[in-house]
């Protein structure tokens, strides 16, 4: 058996441990309203986000932009809700990607690992943190992401790597990275522009970033929802809405992969990104005021 054919089989068994769990906290909290959630809109946002996730834009960064300009959640309860409503559709994106881009098996699979213990240890924190905080985090998360999307949009970043695996110093390097962007991800940092960044300044073909980085988020997403959802620190309408919809969101960039020019979506993604991390920094000032 494949070191592949393992990681997807644990990665279908966290999932459905998630699923179980989640749909459990549906059923208990069926009777409770989410004012200010829109089962629709939410449902969009889920197909676009997801859609949009397949050519590696990221789903993070988008999901707190569009949250935040449509006014769909509270801004505590957005970084518990990306790690939720986001489980099964980057399930999917991994089966998809893990099976169709060859990648060295201890790269892929001790990447994925530190990612999860990285989520393990920081979703506990984060689901505690003070609003303040967590706006704080997610705004200098898209800034932080924002900056690296134009390095990679100027060709700063180097793409030309063609190695499919790492091995000595730079798969140490690459492992303690991944532990980190486990981390920063339940505090709403997305997983997929700076694994994407780590693994081309590491001289690995850029293709392999896609099945290291889905499958890395694929595999924390669970481990750390669990936690947001004992926590109840997630909103469970959007969660479901992006869930079921981001399926279909999925399936369908999938297909139409190289099709888009990414360049002027990426564009348009940092102006959102910008004017949402300036927003979450004066939310946090005005909290200060109070």
């Amino acid at each position: 058996m494949s070191v592949q054919t393992i990681l997807l089989a644990v990665l279908a068994i966290l999932t459905v441990i998630y699923l179980i769990v989640f749909v459990l906290d549906l059923i208990k909290h069926k009777n409770d309203s989410e004012k200010g959630t829109n089962f629709i809109v939410m449902s969009v946002i889920g197909f676009v986000i997801n859609f949009f996730d397949v050519f590696g834009i990221g789903s993070f960064a988008t999901g707190t932009a569009l949250m935040k300009a449509f006014k769909q959640t509270d801004d505590r309860l957005i970084p518990g809700t990306l790690n939720v409503c986001f489980c099964i559709p980057v399930a999917i994106e991994s089966f998809l990607f893990i099976n169709g881009v060859e990648v060295e098996p201890v790269t892929l699979a001790s990447m994925i690992v530190a990612a999860v213990v990285g989520a393990y240890l920081g979703a506990g924190v984060v689901a505690k943190l003070p609003t303040k905080v967590i706006r704080l985090l997610m705004g200098t998360a898209l800034i932080v992401i924002g900056i690296v999307i134009v390095i990679q949009m100027m060709g700063l970043i180097p793409s030309s790597g063609v190695a499919t695996g790492l091995s000595g110093i730079k798969l140490v390097i690459g492992i303690a990275a991944n532990f980190i962007l486990g981390a920063l991800m339940t505090a709403g940092v997305g997983m997929y522009a700076p694994c994407l960044a780590l693994v081309c300044l590491l001289g690995i073909n850029p293709m392999i970033a896609f099945p290291i980085m889905m499958g890395s988020s694929a595999y924390l997403m669970p481990v750390a929802s669990l936690k947001f959802i004992k926590e109840g620190a997630y909103n469970r309408k959007a969660s479901l809405a992006i869930a079921i919809f981001g399926i279909f969101g999925v399936f369908i960039g999938y297909r139409f992969i190289k099709m888009l020019n990414l360049n002027a979506l990426k564009f348009i993604i940092i102006i959102v990104m910008a004017y949402s991390a300036v927003s979450l920094f004066y939310s946090a000032y005005k909290d200060s005021k109070k």
